[in-house]
């Protein structure tokens, strides 16, 4: 199977990252969100994100033209996903809303089309299992920023064919991302190592073990990690944070993927990290 048109479900900062990537690869890209609004929201993120790689002589303006050539929008899933060989859902992680997307999608494609969840942390075999082609089904889990990130953990469900992982795999490569496989557990190996080493800092401070700032520092000079767990908390949002927490808890019934009360009282708050300006840090314009 060649892979020629990819849509990509879902125009937020990972939708909008994997069109991006997808269609300065060579693909041509259906990116299909809601709203007009939020097709706008993110046409402009990519050309942005265009632009400061034209600015440092990553690459030309007729690449950064030619890319965005390649980008159509929607706003419905059964038009925009027609043409595709390979379907990417980037929205949010909600099981149902997922699920919604996927039985929508598969109504609405040819046979041949394979479709993939950017998931974080939700089942593949649960997603494929609301289909009728639970082989032709697979998680691409892509990194923030994608543009940048060259990971793509490649989540096999129970039932996912050889065939489609072979093809997922060429097509990461395709995209410039180094693909690594890993089989359908709750938060894959990325966040199922990830999330307990966050909650456990968001555990120290809850305790007055330390500052965010000591507790980031401490892994950043200790640890060698570029980034603290706060920060790095904050950047991907502490309401995700919170929901792959939760996955993790409800997968394995463990007490230590527990989420800290610290956690759920911020999301609560709508102190989700900088999106909402606010988390273990400030980010005001101010």
């Amino acid at each position: 199977m060649t892979v020629k048109h990819i849509s990509v479900i879902g125009g937020g900062t990972m939708g909008n990252g994997i069109a991006h990537v997808a269609a300065q690869s060579g693909f041509s890209v259906t990116l299909i969100d809601i709203s007009e609004e939020a097709l706008s929201r993110a046409i402009a993120t990519i050309t942005k994100n265009l632009g400061r790689m034209v600015a440092k002589g990553k690459i030309s303006d007729e690449d950064q033209a030619n890319t965005l050539a390649r980008i159509t929008t929607s706003t419905s899933i059964e038009q925009g996903v027609k043409q595709a060989d390979v379907v990417i859902e980037a929205v949010n992680e909600n099981f149902e809303l997922k699920k919604k997307i996927f039985q929508t999608v598969e109504a609405s494609v040819s046979e041949h089309t394979i479709l993939a969840s950017n998931t974080s942390s939700i089942s593949i075999t649960k997603l494929a299992g609301v289909t009728k082609r639970p082989e032709k089904v697979i998680g691409m889990h892509f990194f923030n920023p994608v543009p940048i990130m060259k990971l793509v953990e490649i989540v096999n469900g129970l039932d996912t064919s050889k065939e489609v992982y072979d093809v997922i795999e060429q097509l990461s490569k395709d995209m410039g991302k180094i693909p690594v496989p890993v089989n359908d557990f709750p938060g894959f190996v990325s966040n199922r190592v990830l999330m307990p080493m966050i909650n456990e800092a968001i555990f120290c401070v809850h305790e007055g073990v330390a500052t965010p700032e000591n507790v980031d520092e401490v892994m950043k000079l200790g640890m060698a990690h570029p980034m603290g767990p706060l920060r790095l908390a904050d950047f991907i949002g502490l309401d995700v944070c919170l929901d792959i927490l939760n996955v993790l808890y409800d997968g394995f019934k463990d007490p230590k993927y527990r989420p800290c009360p610290l956690l759920v009282k911020m999301v609560d708050a709508g102190k989700l990290g900088d999106k909402s300006g606010q988390g273990f840090y400030n980010y005001s314009k101010n």
